[in-house]
């Protein structure tokens, strides 16, 4: 039988797509990039919540850093944001971290192009030669 899906993921669920706009609508602060909220995960008692984000075009952890101190000082104003806009008795304390999957997921993915091309070289340089006469 399926899991069940649960109360605290369908609150997480629509606090990533309610998040999403707010930030891009309310927070004005030059120094946040174009974020990504790629996950939100509710703890059982709907007391706190970790938003986890990515950070498009900038890949210097202080950028990054930077990025998260924003967002961490706007939380208390996202979350007065989330409660006029979600239908909730109470809303999560937000706490925002950096989701390093997206960045890890495409070195992998660099380091398993560059080995399947330079397996392709070899393969290439030790094929025996047609010689037909």
């Amino acid at each position: 039988m399926a899991k069940e899906y649960s109360r605290t993921q369908r609150i997480g669920d629509q606090m990533q797509r309610e998040l999403a706009q707010l930030i891009r609508r309310e927070v004005k602060d030059p120094r946040v990039g174009l974020v990504t909220i790629t996950a939100v995960d509710v703890s059982r008692d709907v007391g706190h919540a970790k938003v986890y984000i990515t950070v498009m075009g900038q890949d210097s952890a202080e950028d990054i850093k930077q990025s998260l101190k924003v967002l961490n000082s706007a939380a208390g104003f996202l979350r007065m944001q989330l409660g006029k806009e979600m239908k909730l008795r109470s809303v999560p304390q937000l706490h925002f971290h950096y989701d390093e999957s997206v960045t890890r997921g495409a070195h992998l993915s660099a380091l398993i192009e560059r080995a399947v091309a330079e397996d392709s070289q070899h393969q290439v340089a030790d094929a025996p030669l047609d010689t037909k006469e």
